[in-house]
């Protein structure tokens, strides 16, 4: 028997098939009222479509179960009152530690009725720059000030006091302002190896920048024709992707990464890729530990499946791009790779720009346009803007132009070149330190610090306590120094290194000892199952940031969430 005849044979017994089953179901139905048979035809019908959005929704049903399991067992009332307990406790504790003034102060609720004069006014600011505890003038702060420079600040000062009023939203009337924002997109598009198609935008920050290429993909992935669109993102990825999804109504997948590289699972990633991937991500490098995503292997994934690829370079954006010229060499993580669609990048981190200015880039002017919004019909007129913020500050983007070409490429050369060979000194030094360990192999300006033999939050709490300021992670426990050009001062990176040694030498002696303070409460927010009551304290956290009344704030967010746990909703 040929090919052609068994395919005949097989046409035939499935016509048979199908005679079959059609009779069989005119049987079952023909003691059946029409109407019968449409209630059921539209019974079956709703009962699938049901089962469809319960199984399929963003949030994946092993997720939903268990937060509905820990909402029940949180009824019971024995069960209520002692997480209410620690979660007041825990609130109060933060409350303390935030709202703390020093003595004689006190928060100005109201107005003054006659307005303070200039030197009262600045009188008054000299007292809140009291509060300050942290060193991180000394290079004692990870991160968060990049330079501090104070001879950069006049200038930024100064250059921020001319376009103060400025607005980029009215191009025609601050012209300026126009110019000078293209220009900081068409020279970071040549920094990340752009073509003369490459454009962007200037944003607040490096959120933003995220947000707005999610929000682009997203739209891309809706003219495709995917209706659910995801974000496929390592474990590792910003916290901004879980934004983005959250506000865009998108699906993120997280993709674990390899235990001892810290890269991204590239196998892992192809595997999660479907119809209805809108975007793959990549670090450069990652926030937690440092690490550059293997962006050329997953830059052939997005080839191939035809996939926008964002890398998000948002941390180490500005010293990547001068690492070459410095001496030190990288895997390409541009748009060399000719799969990366859309770059993000801070420049107020290591471009040395006033906080709340970042770039987000695109390969084509094709992308950029799904990031922009126009409402065609408005009756003030033609609505559009290029990013989420209507008016923008034209101060802030004046003053990282005025960063950038104060700079120049031998100034941020050779600050990259004092960042990373500091970063590797104490990467370097650390490795030196029985008892821990660096996580992965750290190439540009952050160096992340993990124990297999004690609770690294211990060694977190101890250098506190000798004036260091470092970003505690978690999954898994670890903590890191994020390098800046304070840390380039003499002698920093050495005190740094020293300090670590001597405290995990006094840690070995008793590695099991039990973690307290601000290193026990976050060892034990990793363990907790009901990931919800994170979110409680955290709520409550950022209710502390506002608060001018501890007290009375606390006891109202307290009693909205005893409210909202014995399910009074109406009244909260």
């Amino acid at each position: 028997m040929d090919y052609m005849e068994a395919l005949e044979v097989y046409k035939e017994m499935l016509l048979l098939y199908c005679e079959e089953a059609k009779r069989y179901i005119n049987t079952q139905c023909a003691d059946l009222e029409p109407w019968q048979i449409i209630s059921l035809s539209v019974l079956l019908t709703l009962s699938a479509i049901w089962l469809k959005r319960f199984l399929f929704q963003k949030e994946s049903l092993t997720s939903r179960i268990k937060k509905q399991c820990f909402r029940l067992i949180r009824k019971i009332p024995y069960i209520r009152t002692s997480i209410q307990k620690q979660l007041n406790k825990a609130l109060d504790d933060m409350s303390m530690s935030v709202c703390t003034l020093k003595e004689g102060m006190s928060y100005t609720k109201l107005l003054p009725t006659q307005g303070l004069t200039q030197k009262q006014v600045l009188d008054s600011i000299r007292q809140y720059q009291t509060l300050n505890e942290v060193q991180w003038v000394k290079g004692k702060c990870s991160g968060a000030v990049y330079w501090g420079d104070e001879k950069l600040t006049e200038l930024l000062v100064k250059v921020y006091g001319e376009f103060a009023w400025s607005n980029p939203l009215h191009p025609d009337i601050f012209p300026g302002v126009r110019k000078m924002e293209a220009e900081v997109v068409r020279m970071t598009c040549s920094l990340f190896s752009g073509g003369p198609e490459s454009c962007g935008t200037v944003t607040s920050g490096g959120t933003e920048s995220i947000l707005m290429a999610c929000k682009a993909y997203r739209d891309l992935a809706y003219e495709r024709g995917i209706k659910d669109p995801e974000i496929i993102a390592p474990v590792s990825a910003h916290a901004a992707f879980d934004k983005a999804a959250h506000y865009f109504g998108m699906k993120l997948i997280h993709v674990p990464v390899d235990k001892k590289t810290m890269k991204v699972d590239v196998k892992a990633m192809k595997k999660a890729i479907s119809k209805n991937t809108a975007m793959l991500v990549c670090s450069a490098p990652q926030f937690p530990h440092g690490i550059i995503d293997p962006i050329v292997e997953v830059g052939k994934l997005a080839e191939k499946y035809n996939i926008p690829f964002h890398v998000d370079a948002c941390l180490g954006g500005f010293l990547i791009v001068f690492m070459k010229k410095a001496g030190f060499k990288l895997e390409p993580f541009d748009f060399r790779v000719k799969s990366v669609t859309s770059i993000s990048a801070d420049t107020h981190k290591y471009g040395y720009a006033p906080k709340g200015s970042s770039v987000v880039l695109y390969r084509d002017k094709k992308y950029r346009h799904y990031q922009y919004f126009v409402a065609p019909d408005w009756q003030g007129g033609i609505y559009a803007s290029p990013s989420i913020a209507g008016s923008r500050p034209g101060g802030i983007i004046a003053a990282c132009w005025a960063t950038m070409m104060h700079m120049g490429e031998n100034g941020y050369v050779e600050a990259t070149r004092k960042v990373v060979q500091t970063a590797r000194t104490i990467s370097a030094g650390i490795r030196k330190v029985k008892g821990v360990f660096v996580f992965g192999n750290p190439e540009v300006s952050v160096v992340a610090i993990g124990s297999d033999i004690f609770d690294v939050f211990r060694l977190s709490n101890a250098l506190t306590a000798k004036g260091w300021n470092l970003n505690t992670l978690q999954f898994p426990s670890s903590i890191h120094i994020c390098v800046t050009m304070l840390h380039t001062q003499p002698g920093v990176a050495e005190q740094f290194i020293k300090d670590v040694k001597e405290e995990v030498a006094i840690i070995m002696k008793n590695p099991k000892e039990r973690t307290t303070g601000m290193g026990a409460i976050y060892g034990m927010a990793q363990s907790i199952p009901d990931r919800s009551m994170v979110t409680e304290i955290s709520c409550g956290f950022l209710d502390c940031l506002y608060s001018t009344d501890v007290h009375k704030v606390q006891k109202n967010h307290h009693t909205s969430k005893k409210n909202h746990m014995n399910g009074n909703s109406e009244k909260h």
